[in-house]
């Protein structure tokens, strides 16, 4: 029953039809843009996997390398402090590695290698606020007599002369590295420490309560060395231990893979040596390396080639992202921010 008064609007269901197509009508547009965009997106990558990018570690508007040498008890140290440094970082390099490993070729450092995940986990370092010292070990391998003495006094005397005694302490160690510094740990203040592709020496030390948070960065391919991390993530649980474990993945090589992660490596080349292993088979068609960097014969290959000539110094880097990127024993610097991230959340 209509109200005394009402006058009904003339024409209000045309309207609404009006209304009604108008909103159908933007629906199905908006749609068909959604899809055409998706489709062009997928149309330029034949394989998803292909899509893969690597962190991005361009640190040339931030830092820049310029480390200090010097020799003391009989080995080297090589460092660098930035500006207002909030922390003090040393890393150990693995078996067969240097402290020259870690930084770029310079006036300061002539010898120097730079080796692509060393600089980067130095860069990262830096870039965070890391006064960084690295120290070559006396042997192939770090050892743990007097050599721990050694080290403990060249990080301590380094600190007290740069007057940083009050900022906290952090350690890296990669496979020997990671080995030494978790038997380093027992003896020096650490506020955290990060075993790279170790799982330390727990088996062998009495681990008390105030052990330093330990950090595990692991490659699960590596099936002995990720039964023993877990057997000593427990153990250090157990202590009262704050851990934490970070898994490295293998990844796909891209044509600019070698030319984006090592500096003042062409690009042409780069692609030239990614059509070369895959047409010797070294990697798959999606880019997954088929087998570990140093089991394929890739150096005596490209000398029988001949067409390609590689600068013999890039050799070991070109070797070190190999074997990266099929992930089983290799330095990374891919987990640097879960890295430093650890680092920074037990500073304080």
């Amino acid at each position: 029953m209509l109200r005394r008064g009402y006058k009904p609007k003339p024409w209000s269901g045309a309207q609404n039809c009006r209304v009604s197509l108008f909103l159908l009508f933007f629906i199905l547009v908006l749609a068909l843009v959604l899809f055409f965009l998706i489709f062009h997106n997928n149309s330029d990558v034949e394989n998803p996997s292909l899509g893969y990018e690597l962190p991005n570690n361009s640190f040339d508007s931030l830092v820049h390398l310029h480390p200090r040498k010097e020799f003391r008890n009989e080995t080297d140290l090589i460092w660098q402090v930035p500006e207002s440094p909030k922390g003090v970082l040393f890393l150990a390099h693995g078996c067969n590695g240097r402290a020259i490993n870690f930084w770029d070729k310079s006036p300061e450092c002539p010898d120097c290698i730079g080796l692509p995940e060393e600089r980067l986990l130095v860069l990262h370092g830096l870039a965070q606020g890391f006064a960084v010292i690295t120290i070559s070990s006396s042997q192939r391998c770090w050892t743990f007599g007097k050599e721990m003495l050694v080290v403990k006094d060249i990080i301590e005397w380094w600190i007290g002369r740069r007057k940083l005694e009050k900022l906290p302490l952090v350690a890296l160690g990669a496979s020997s590295g990671g080995y030494f510094v978790s038997v380093l740990a027992t003896s020096m203040k650490f506020s955290s420490i990060v075993l790279m592709i170790a799982e330390g020496m727990f088996e062998q030390m009495d681990i008390k309560g105030d052990y330093p948070p330990t950090l595990f960065v692991h490659m699960p391919k590596d099936l002995y060395r990720q039964q023993k991390i877990d057997e000593y993530v427990q153990v250090l649980k157990d202590k009262g231990i704050d851990v934490g474990v970070v898994e490295c993945m293998e990844f796909p090589l891209l044509p600019n893979t070698l030319s984006d992660r090592i500096p003042g490596f062409d690009q042409a080349f780069s692609r030239k040596l990614f059509d070369f292993f895959q047409e010797k088979g070294f990697i798959d068609q999606n880019g997954f390396m088929k087998k570990d960097g140093r089991q394929i014969k890739w150096k005596k290959a490209l000398e029988e080639k001949k067409v390609l000539l590689l600068d013999k110094h890039l050799v070991p880097h070109i070797q070190e992202e190999l074997n990266l990127a099929f992930a089983y024993h290799e330095m990374t610097s891919v987990n640097s921010d879960q890295i430093f991230k650890w680092f920074e959340s037990h500073m304080s």
